[in-house]
């Protein structure tokens, strides 16, 4: 369907139905709805390329995932995406592994004028490359970010939330509480840690392991438990920074025929469904991860639009739901 068959249906110029479609004011309302009706019945979709050449953007938003295994990631991308479309934008998704160098070879689509603008969820260890590779392009770093720089970011305040987690296991009293995190490479993982260590450093409580998973699966959690069902004494708590970790820590602790939250206590970190769906239900920090998602895309079209406005800093909210497992 062309836009000239879409003047035909509607009665219309051509270049009346290039001004509704342009959202131009000098259109009458009449010959607008007319416009709209006609668009509606043929089930009309503009020309993505005629409107690239028009306009010199593609509509496109490049959104590079570390790691779209991972369930928080998985709703970010969908608030991402939601956000997206709703202001007529559509995604290319890139899962880089925090790779740098399958980040290059995805940030070509910027060179070549296919993405308008980009959103990383890279490692923090990789933004000053990444900086190098983006140059002043439009960018946002989603979840990831820098306390300073030229990159807007959005994310939560990951000290606070794990100091909050790990101070509701010393408050219930335990006092061998384990750590399993991920890669420190990751800027979440560094002050998830360091919010536990600060935990353990106000209750002068000493610091019974950490484990370092070596991806956020629940088998690398059940992995990295088992290493520490070893110890003697054993923890008789376990903060992990992601539901995934969390889940599989309890799998292990469950072979092991031990009980959760009886024998051990489990918190874990996102808010994803799946905190939901394990027995016990999991005690977890709730990350307002479609909303990070919607807000990364909100800043990149504001910088889009306005390529001078200054870099932004957005923490948002995160709340911690305590179930069964704690």
């Amino acid at each position: 369907m062309s836009i000239q068959k879409i003047a035909q249906l509607a009665g219309v110029s051509v270049a009346t139905v290039s001004r509704v479609l342009n959202n131009s004011e000098t259109v009458k309302e009449k010959n607008r709805e007319r416009v709209l009706k006609a668009i509606k019945e043929s089930n009309y979709q503009p020309n993505l390329l005629a409107r690239q050449l028009r306009t010199a953007r593609s509509s496109m938003i490049l959104v590079m995932v570390s790691n779209i295994a991972n369930p928080f990631c998985a709703e970010v991308v969908k608030g991402i995406e939601e956000a997206a479309e709703k202001n007529d934008y559509r995604i290319l998704l890139c899962h880089s592994g925090s790779d740098i160098g399958r980040s290059k070879s995805g940030l070509r689509l910027l060179a070549g004028k296919m993405v308008d603008g980009i959103i990383t969820m890279d490692a923090f260890a990789n933004l000053p490359e990444l900086t190098t590779v983006i140059g002043d392009a439009p960018w946002v770093q989603c979840a990831e970010y820098a306390d300073a720089g030229e990159v807007s970011c959005v994310g939560i305040n990951d000290i606070d939330a794990a100091e909050h987690a790990v101070g509701y296991l010393a408050a219930m009293g335990r006092q061998r509480i384990a750590l399993i995190n991920h890669d420190l490479r990751y800027k979440y993982a560094f002050l998830r840690e360091q919010g536990y260590k600060l935990v353990l450093q106000k209750q002068k409580l000493e610091s019974s392991a950490i484990e370092y998973a070596n991806d956020l699966s629940a088998a690398a959690g059940k992995a990295a438990m088992k290493n520490l069902l070893a110890m003697n004494p054993r923890p008789d708590a376990v903060f992990a920074v992601s539901d995934s970790l969390a889940a599989g820590a309890m799998r292990a602790i469950e072979q092991a025929g031990l009980r959760v939250p009886e024998d051990i206590a489990v918190v874990g970190f996102d808010g994803t469904e799946l905190a939901e769906m394990v027995s016990p239900q999991l005690t977890t920090v709730q990350q307002p991860s479609r909303e990070i998602g919607a807000k990364a895309v909100e800043l990149l079209l504001n910088k889009i639009e306005n390529p001078d406005v200054p870099m932004e800093r957005v923490m948002l909210d995160w709340r911690f739901i305590p179930r069964a497992s704690a």
